[in-house]
């Protein structure tokens, strides 16, 4: 069976669709290409962490990180969030707009290891500090506490340089275990919360803060 030739204004909304088509590829192409580049800044972000927990304990005979996550924000999250700062949906506008596309959690078993962590990336000419959030020192006041860093990278791609900016959290293992159930429970009520257990974890965020400086109270009598 012959399918029938488009006449008319038929065929000029064929047109049109396979136009809008191949626009919709080009730019999913462009947005894979770029988040491809915010992956390639994760795994040089991990390279650094690897080098500089193994260099500092030969050093110090004490490894600062626990562990580390890593994430590439969702392209659903990143379009949520650009329509949220009334940005055009862009490559271009979530680059200069949003910085943590590309995001590093490092977990600390003492709160100066965080510090500590931080002197080291203000020494390093591979990577420059834009901004820091000193949630430990200037908790928020649900309790929340950990440290932020945007920095910058150079990406060195086969054609080009790539300057790419990556959030670093980093938070000692009893602040990142109140954040997951705090998360945990605003997801589950669907940010739907009642007072009395936004009291409740807000008690758990200064008891989790008293244990990590009881803690390191307890390091430096030993040290």
């Amino acid at each position: 069976m012959q399918l029938p030739f488009p006449k008319g204004d038929d065929k000029k909304k064929m047109n049109m669709s396979a136009t809008h088509v191949e626009d919709l590829k080009n730019v999913m192409e462009d947005w894979k290409n770029e988040l491809l580049v915010y992956k390639f800044a994760l795994d040089e972000m991990d390279t650094k962490f690897s080098i500089i927990s193994q260099e500092y304990n030969l050093i110090h005979g004490h490894n600062p990180i626990e562990h580390t996550k890593s994430r590439i924000k969702s392209f659903e999250s990143i379009v949520n969030k650009l329509a949220r700062k009334g940005c055009d949906i862009t490559t271009q506008c979530a680059k200069e707009h949003i910085h943590d596309i590309a995001g590093v959690r490092i977990i600390c078993s003492f709160i100066q290891d965080i510090y500590n962590i931080m002197d080291v990336l203000r020494q390093r000419e591979d990577l420059k500090i834009l901004e820091v959030k000193d949630y430990i020192q200037y908790p928020k006041p649900n309790g929340y506490r950990s440290l932020h860093l945007i920095v910058e990278i150079p990406v060195y791609l086969t054609n080009r340089v790539e300057h790419v900016k990556v959030e670093i959290q980093v938070r000692t293992i009893a602040m990142d275990f109140w954040a997951s159930l705090e998360h945990k429970i605003y997801y589950k009520l669907q940010n739907d919360v009642p007072h009395q257990l936004t009291d409740e974890l807000k008690e758990a965020a200064d008891i989790a803060h008293y244990l990590d400086e009881k803690m390191q109270n307890i390091k430096r009598e030993i040290d």
